[in-house]
């Protein structure tokens, strides 16, 4: 009887090329998912705003639909989630997020209603527009790290998973 062994070398320089490129990727598609819900976004608080809503309440009903588009948007382009597995918990997850804009274009907004009280839509739009860019670093680690992180993936370079150094696997055949 013969004894088979298959033994397979991966370098961590290797492993650490795949994550830079998966990342990237990630990166490139969040922005793109992010030109469109920030377009809805500010497309739906001018629109409101022109039709005679408060700037605030505004903001709060288009930012609530461009989290649920952008969240849908990010899940199944960004993050290569599909079906039905999860979809309440990570909406839920990313109105949690959601808080993180929110706060950041209400407090800009307040802030602006301070300084400018008869500001237009445009100032106020831009202004919109700059605190949801502001918050959208956050968005993205919240959305990669807890939202949509893949079992098993190492979280940072502490975890022991991206530890330095050659990793060896062996298996044994039959017998």
């Amino acid at each position: 009887m013969t004894t088979a062994t298959t033994v397979t070398v991966t370098s961590t320089s290797d492993s650490a090329s795949v994550a830079r490129a998966r990342l990237s990727q990630q990166v490139i598609r969040f922005a793109g998912v992010g030109v469109v819900s920030t377009a809805l976004h500010l497309g739906l608080f001018a629109a409101l705003v022109r039709g005679g809503a408060p700037s605030q309440l505004a903001n709060g009903i288009a930012l609530v639909i461009a989290t649920v588009v952008n969240t849908g948007l990010n899940r199944a382009w960004t993050f290569g989630v599909s079906g039905r597995r999860n979809l309440v918990t990570h909406h839920g997850q990313a109105l949690v997020i959601f808080a993180i804009t929110y706060a950041a274009t209400t407090a800009a907004l307040a802030v602006l209603g301070a300084v400018a009280p008869s500001a237009g839509t445009l100032v106020q739009t831009l202004v919109v527009a700059v605190a949801n860019v502001l918050s959208t670093a956050a968005r993205f680690v919240a959305m990669r790290r807890w939202i949509f992180r893949t079992p098993g993936e190492p979280t940072d370079r502490h975890d022991p998973a991206s530890a330095g150094g050659d990793v060896l696997e062996s298996s044994q055949g039959e017998r």
